[in-house]
């Protein structure tokens, strides 16, 4: 009679488990990472895209981006966006803080409004820290 060999060795059980460990190791900062930008661009897309929309409107009527009296203010409702330290400027610049993040990382985005008032266009140019968090448009 034969003896078959069924199942596995506990060598190669040990050798599977190494490997999951270190696809897991390289995995979850990548996540970590991924989830820090998208909440980076919900700054963007909630919290700045309100702004932005007014401050084009006012430039757009009033030929200027001097927005002294305005009254344009950002929307926080977001639940990673700042109350405090989010501001449009007098000059349309659109500033914020975020909230909500891991210890010792609290991003900022300015946006600065560049009017071509010949072509009826606003150009914007966004800067932000940590640079590594910031969306591709940011950099």
């Amino acid at each position: 009679m034969k003896n078959v060999q069924q199942g596995f060795t506990l060598i190669e059980l040990m050798i599977v488990v190494a490997i999951i460990g270190i696809l897991a190791a390289v995995a979850l900062p990548a996540y970590q990472d991924y989830t820090n930008r998208a909440k980076v661009t919900e700054l963007i897309m909630s919290a700045v895209g309100d702004a932005k929309i007014k401050v084009a409107e006012y430039a757009m009527v009033k030929s200027t981006l001097t927005l002294s009296g305005s009254g344009i203010i950002i929307n926080t409702a977001g639940k990673n966006v700042a109350t405090a330290g989010s501001s449009v400027s007098a000059n349309g610049i659109i500033s914020v803080t975020g909230s909500g993040f891991p210890a010792g990382f609290t991003p900022t985005l300015t946006l600065t409004p560049d009017l071509n008032a010949t072509q009826g266009v606003i150009v914007w140019t966004c800067a932000g820290t940590p640079e590594k968090y910031m969306p591709s448009s940011c950099r």
